[in-house]
């Protein structure tokens, strides 16, 4: 495990090889943290990346071929060492290639490469996912950053999310096993803005399908945006811990999410899934602007 750094005038972020987790984004004038610090009182974690799975497969397992497999909640990439691939003034990359550990859970060859890009105030996360097998690969990947609600309060409830929409947003909640129990919630906004009230959370992650937004803001009590996430991607999660008013909040883009709970399919057969045929690359990125 070591920890690199990326600098330009404006930024320093900071990366773990450690699941290739992105875990600092600093402003070199000021000293602020943008990005959650990692304390387990309230969350262990910083950005994680989730790979192979986003979310839970139903009673933690899926079938293959005939067969079960075991995974946890995210899958493994956020839990393993990754090789560093190469580094310049402004970009990074990391690998994380199968082995027998993993082939034991998830019976493909694959490699999935993670960089950074430090471009002014814009942090670019980037992933890229190879089939390197011969025959058809499925999967999920997702990003899990968590960013510290703006000073001097560091109170959810101070401050707003805003959306690159003015419509009404569609959201599933997870149950008690964080699986999908519940789809077509409505969540009103008044023109692009939400305030982020007391018990948002408390039932787990707040899951947007369909390409409803693309970009998401936290604003200050002003309404200035604090931090922006942009993506292409086709769903994403807003989370924070239930019950605990903790001082961050979670803007994930994802390429898949967790099994409904009456899912009874395999794994090619998972909503939100993507497919790989053997040799195919798939790749994407998002931007966390400060």
């Amino acid at each position: 495990m070591a920890i690199y750094s990326l600098k330009n005038n404006l930024l320093t972020i900071q990366v773990n090889s450690f699941g290739a987790e992105l875990c600092c984004i600093r402003d070199n004038f000021c000293a602020a943290e943008y990005l959650w610090n990692g304390d387990a009182r309230y969350w262990k974690r910083f950005a994680p990346v989730l790979f192979p799975i986003v979310g839970n497969v139903k009673n933690k397992q899926y079938t293959y071929k005939d067969k079960t497999y075991t995974l946890p909640q995210h899958g493994f990439a956020r839990d393993m060492e990754f090789t560093l691939v190469s580094q310049t003034e402004n970009e990074i990359w990391f690998e994380l290639r199968d082995t027998a550990e993993t082939r034991a859970v998830y019976p493909f060859a694959f490699s999935l490469k993670i960089g950074y890009r430090l471009t002014a105030r814009c942090v670019e996360t980037m992933w890229e996912v190879k089939n390197l097998g011969d025959e058809t690969m499925h999967f999920s990947i997702g990003g899990h950053p968590g960013f510290f609600c703006p000073e001097p309060k560091k109170r959810q409830t101070d401050y707003y999310f805003s959306f690159d929409t003015a419509k009404d947003l569609i959201y599933d909640k997870l149950d008690a096993s964080g699986l999908v129990a519940s789809d077509d919630n409505v969540l009103p906004l008044n023109g692009s803005l939400l305030p982020i009230t007391e018990g948002m959370f408390d039932g787990d992650a707040l899951i947007f399908e369909h390409h409803q937004a693309h970009r998401v803001s936290i604003l200050r009590m002003d309404y200035t945006p604090y931090i922006t996430v942009e993506f292409d991607a086709p769903l994403f999660g807003l989370w924070s811990p239930a019950g605990k008013n903790a001082p961050f909040v979670c803007i994930e883009p994802w390429y898949g999410r967790a099994d409904r709970a009456d899912f009874d399919g395999t794994l090619a057969e998972r909503e939100w899934g993507n497919s790989l045929a053997a040799g195919e690359v798939f790749t994407t990125s998002y931007r966390i602007y400060v």
